[in-house]
C-alpha cells in the first residue's frame, strides 16, 4: 500500500481550500461594485503555438459577491472555450462573469476564478474592469502567480491516480498530455493504478486506473475500487466516471452515491487527500447505437455534481469539481461521440491541469 504523507498532502488541502473550497458554498450571486480597484493576474500556463491556455486570478480591494470581468483581446484572438466562467466574446471584446457558486471573493483575497484555452495572440490583455471599474493593479502575466501556493519544500513525489473508464484509461489518453504540462510546469509526481498503459510522451507514467466498459456502481458494489484504492493510495484522485453509467440509465443519485463511497473509502486510507470530480464530458453516440437520451443523462449527472461536492468537501480532504462537458464538442474533439480523440485529449488535460496546477508544489 502507498503510505502517504500527511504533512504534504495537508499542504496541498490547504493551497486547494484557499483556491475552491470557499467557492464551492451555493452563495447566491449578485454583483457589487469594485470601490477601490483589483488586480489581475491573467497567466499564459501553456502555448502551443495553434493555441493557448491562460489561467486568470483575481485580488479584490473590497469584498466582491458577484464578479464580472471585461477586456479586449488583439485582434484575431479568439476563445474557444472556457470553465468556471459564463462567458461572451464579439469581435476582440470579452466578458467573463461568475457562476454563481464562485461569485464571492473576501476582501483581499486572491483566487483563480476562471480559465480558458484560446486561439490567436497570447499577449495579456489591457483596461481590464472588474465589475465596470477599471483594475489599477493588473498583473504582469510574466510574474510568479498571486494565488496561495504550498508551503512543503521540493523533493517529495506527489502521487495522483487517474480513475475512471475507457475514457481515462483505454483509448483515452489524456494522461500523457497532463504529465506534460505538469512537468513542465516543475511538479515532483508520478500516477499510480493497478494498470499500465503508455500515453504520449514516452516519458509520462502509464499506471492508471482507468477501466474500459466498467460502471463506478459496479466497481463500488463488487469492491473493486476500494482495492484500487488500497493498492496504490494516492495523494491526489482524478474522477472522471460515470459515463457508462449514464449510458446505463443509471439514475444520477445512485452514481453519486457509488462517488461518495469512493470519496469515503480513500479518506479512511488517506484522511488529507485532494479530490478533483470531473464534470463528465459529451455523451453523444451514433444514433445506430440506439442511446438517444445518452446525451441529456450526462447532463443531468453532471447538473447534480456541484451541490453533491459541496455537501462533502473538508478543509483537509478538498472535492474540487472540473468542467470537463463545457467545450467539449463531441464531433469535434470525439471520434464516435464518446471517445476522445488527439484534441479532446489536449481539452481534458488543459482542464485538469488548470485546476491541479496550482495546489502542487
Amino acid at each position: 500500500m502507498h503510505n502517504h504523507r500527511t504533512r504534504r498532502t495537508s499542504a496541498l488541502a490547504a493551497g486547494a481550500a484557499a483556491l475552491v473550497v470557499a467557492g464551492l458554498g451555493l452563495a447566491t450571486a449578485g454583483q457589487a461594485q469594485a470601490e477601490t480597484g483589483c488586480e489581475v493576474d491573467y497567466r499564459v500556463v501553456s502555448d502551443w503555438g495553434s493555441g493557448f491556455q491562460a489561467n486568470v486570478a483575481l485580488t479584490a480591494a473590497d469584498a466582491v459577491d458577484g464578479w464580472e470581468l471585461t477586456w479586449d483581446f488583439p485582434s484575431g484572438t479568439t476563445v474557444t472555450s472556457a470553465w468556471n466562467t459564463d462567458w461572451t466574446q464579439s469581435g476582440t471584446a470579452f466578458t467573463a462573469a461568475d457562476v454563481g457558486w464562485n461569485a464571492s471573493l473576501a476582501s483581499g483575497e486572491t483566487r483563480e476564478v476562471f480559465g480558458f484555452i484560446g486561439s490567436g495572440s497570447a499577449q495579456a490583455p489591457t483596461a481590464v474592469t472588474l465589475n465596470g471599474v477599471l483594475c489599477d493593479g493588473q498583473i504582469d502575466p510574466t510574474d510568479p502567480p498571486t494565488t496561495a501556493e504550498p508551503t512543503e519544500p521540493p523533493g517529495e513525489t506527489v502521487s495522483i491516480m487517474p480513475l475512471g473508464d475507457s475514457i481515462t484509461g483505454s483509448p483515452g489518453c489524456w494522461r500523457g498530455n497532463l504529465w506534460d504540462l505538469l512537468v513542465e510546469a516543475g511538479h515532483d509526481i508520478s500516477f499510480v493504478g493497478s494498470l499500465s498503459q503508455g500515453c504520449p510522451p514516452s516519458a509520462a507514467d502509464p499506471s492508471h486506473e482507468g477501466h474500459g466498459g466498467v460502471l463506478v456502481t459496479q466497481a463500488v458494489a463488487n469492491g473493486s475500487a476500494r482495492d484500487w484504492l488500497e493498492q496504490n493510495t494516492p495523494d491526489v484522485l482524478l474522477m472522471h466516471f460515470g459515463t457508462n453509467d449514464a449510458w446505463s440509465a443509471i439514475p444520477p443519485a445512485q452514481i453519486l452515491a457509488a462517488y461518495t463511497s469512493i470519496v469515503e473509502d480513500l479518506r479512511e486510507l488517506n484522511p488529507d487527500a485532494l479530490i478533483l470530480v470531473a464534470q463528465i464530458i459529451p455523451l453523444h453516440p451514433d444514433p445506430s447505437f440506439g442511446c438517444t437520451d445518452c446525451p441529456q443523462r450526462a447532463i443531468d449527472l453532471n447538473a447534480q455534481i456541484p451541490a453533491w461536492a459541496a455537501g462533502l468537501t473538508t478543509a483537509d480532504s478538498p472535492i474540487v469539481v472540473v468542467d470537463q462537458h463545457t467545450g467539449f464538442d463531441p464531433a469535434v474533439d470525439a471520434y464516435d461521440g464518446v471517445h476522445p480523440n488527439e484534441a479532446g485529449y489536449v481539452k481534458i488535460a488543459a482542464n485538469w491541469f488548470a485546476a491541479l496546477d496550482p495546489m502542487l508544489p
